[in-house]
């Protein structure tokens, strides 16, 4: 029985640590991706006119200010980029850009605020180009292989993806969207 304590401790410890580093990774990453957006909007130059941005690249910033949520975003859904970031999804609109500006992020890390999100909510999207300002519209649940929500949309919409229920231990059954319009 003493040789089980002992190796669940263990288990327990190294746990912890690989928890710890992966919080401090994603921490660092989200400063320095923050620095290079503010050099970014600092430097005059125009923000790209497609929707093709290479995988990684900084997207910009969200925020929710009543949920104190604040998170970098980077172009692209693959595991790389959602450990360190809120990723945009390929193929979708820019923030600002006429169209579905779709991003996602795991309901444990960056999005894990989303499950206080109410309708009339502010998001504010900043770019290299400014400040896109979006209010929630509804939030929805639906099956992970519903992609209607990521389609094109007339005028200027965002939507938020991240796995439902927020309390669930594992990979979650569902999705959790937010809908929101630009302003």
């Amino acid at each position: 029985m003493r040789w089980l304590e002992r190796l669940l401790l263990v288990v327990g410890i190294v746990a912890l640590g690989w928890y710890a580093a992966v919080k401090v990774a994603a921490t660092r990453e989200q400063a320095a991706l923050s620095n290079e957006l503010e050099v970014a909007r600092a430097a005059v130059s125009p923000a790209p006119e497609t929707t093709d941005v290479a995988p990684m690249a900084l997207v910009g910033r969200l925020e929710v200010p009543r949920l104190n949520m604040s998170a970098i975003a980077r172009e692209g859904v693959d595991v790389r980029t959602l450990r360190s970031a809120v990723g945009h999804v390929p193929g979708t609109a820019l923030p600002g850009a006429e169209g579905n500006a779709a991003f996602a992020a795991h309901r444990d890390t960056f999005f894990g605020p989303l499950k206080d999100v109410r309708k009339g909510d502010e998001v504010l999207v900043t770019t290299r180009d400014g400040i896109h300002r979006y209010i929630v519209t509804s939030t929805s649940i639906v099956d992970p292989s519903d992609v209607s929500v990521l389609r094109p949309t007339g005028g200027k919409t965002l939507t938020l993806v991240t796995c439902y229920p927020f309390d669930y231990i594992g990979s979650a059954p569902s999705r959790f969207i937010v809908h929101a319009r630009g302003m």
